[in-house]
């Protein structure tokens, strides 16, 4: 299948305090540069430069509030698995862009096996992702089967890499 976006970049060089620096980012993006560089015993320079070339070089993408699902209304997860009908460029991008427009759509993989993609939606509830199930992705051209797997329960979600 295809990707519309281009490969990152994995050339870049980081040391010891470039981890540092993104692990304390990934606990809490609110600290100030003063903060991370009494945190990792630097001074406040050269931590605002390296954290400049990470945001430059792509390795620190952006900053982001990480909300509770259910206190806003999207307690529920739907892991739905899809199999396109047709297996060519311009189908793949058809379902693609569709995907990027949806809301509901919080994650997309293009993965391999038996199925195409892999998509995970956020729902109020169980009438909520079926509204969004018939409603909208029923009506994305070219898709051929899908598999709905919902979530019972969370058992790790974490955003931190380092």
């Amino acid at each position: 299948m295809t990707n519309t976006e281009q490969p990152e970049k994995t050339s870049v060089t980081l040391d010891a305090k470039d981890y540092e620096i993104l692990r304390l980012l990934e606990e809490n993006a609110k600290l100030t540069v003063r903060e991370i560089a009494a945190l990792i015993h630097l001074s406040p320079t050269p931590t605002h430069e390296r954290i400049k070339r990470m945001e430059k070089s792509g390795v620190i993408k952006q900053y982001a509030a990480i909300l509770n699902r259910q206190l806003v209304g999207k307690g529920m997860i739907v892991l739905c698995m899809i199999t396109l009908k047709e297996h060519n460029k311009r189908s793949g991008a058809i379902f693609i862009k569709s995907m990027l427009e949806f809301k509901e759509i919080i994650e997309c993989y293009n993965i391999s096996g038996d199925f195409d993609f892999m998509v995970k939606i956020v729902a109020e509830s169980m009438e909520d992702y079926h509204n969004f199930f018939v409603n909208k992705l029923g009506e994305v051209k070219g898709i051929g089967q899908t598999k709905s797997i919902f979530v019972m329960a969370a058992v790790k979600e974490t955003h931190q890499l380092i």
